[in-house]
C-alpha cells in the first residue's frame, strides 16, 4: 500500500529554473495522470465548474499549460467543445493529443504567448501560474492577452498561496485595474495529501 506523497515528485512545489521544470514534467508524462489521480486531484473539475458559471458552452477556450490534457477533459465534461491547448513540454502535449478533445495543440517556448490578443473568450491555467511551474511574472502578459470582458481562470494551491510573490502579482493586476476577481474559492486540490487550492476567475477590464 502506497504512503501519502509516494507518487509525487520530490520538492515539486519549489522555485526552480525553467529548464529543470520542463525536465521534471517531461520525465513525468507517462505516469502523471495516474499519479495525480491517485492523490485525489480535484482542481481541474473545480476550475471547469467555475468557468461554466461565467462562460457560455460555445466559448472559445485556451488551455494554457495544458499538460497531458486533464484540464481539457474537465472542461469537456463541463460542456465546452472549442478548446485549444499549449504547453512547454512536448512529452505532455503528446499525451494531450491522444485524447482527441482539442481543436488545436501547439508547443510553445517558456514565456511565449503565440496567440492573438482577444483570440479566446476564456484562458484557463490549471496549476500553471504557480510555485514550481510558471513564475508569477507570467500572470500580467496572460491578462494582457484578453479583451475587456474576457476571462482568465487559474488556481493557486496552498504552497503557492503561501508564496507572497504570486499574491502580489495578482494584486498588481487587480490594483492597476487590468482585471477584477469575480470568483475565488478555496477547496480540495490533492485530497490524499490534504492540500487545498484557490480557484480564481478574473475578468479583464
Amino acid at each position: 500500500m502506497s504512503k501519502k506523497k509516494d507518487v509525487l515528485r520530490p520538492a515539486l512545489w519549489t522555485p526552480r529554473p525553467v529548464e529543470e521544470t520542463i525536465a521534471v514534467y517531461a520525465d513525468w508524462a507517462d505516469t502523471y495522470d495516474a499519479d495525480v489521480a491517485a492523490r485525489g486531484y480535484m482542481t481541474p473539475d473545480r476550475l471547469a465548474a467555475a468557468v461554466a458559471a461565467f462562460a457560455r458552452p460555445d466559448a472559445t477556450i485556451l488551455d494554457f499549460g495544458c499538460g497531458t490534457g486533464i484540464g481539457g477533459m474537465a472542461l469537456t465534461k463541463a460542456g465546452f467543445q472549442t478548446i485549444d491547448g499549449t504547453d512547454v513540454t512536448p512529452q505532455m502535449l503528446s499525451k494531450a493529443e491522444e485524447l482527441g478533445i482539442y481543436r488545436k495543440l501547439w508547443h510553445a517556448a517558456p514565456g511565449e504567448l503565440s496567440f492573438g490578443k482577444g483570440a479566446y473568450d476564456v484562458i484557463v491555467a490549471v496549476g500553471v501560474i504557480s510555485l514550481g511551474a510558471a513564475p508569477p511574472e507570467t500572470l500580467a502578459p496572460v491578462v494582457a492577452k484578453l479583451n475587456p470582458g474576457q476571462i482568465l481562470a487559474l488556481s493557486f494551491n496552498d504552497p503557492t498561496i503561501a508564496d507572497d510573490s504570486y499574491a502580489n502579482a495578482l494584486a498588481v493586476e487587480v490594483g492597476a485595474g487590468h482585471a477584477e476577481v469575480i470568483f475565488r474559492e478555496h477547496g480540495p486540490h490533492l485530497t490524499d495529501v490534504d492540500m487545498g487550492a484557490d480557484v480564481i476567475v478574473l475578468r479583464r477590464r
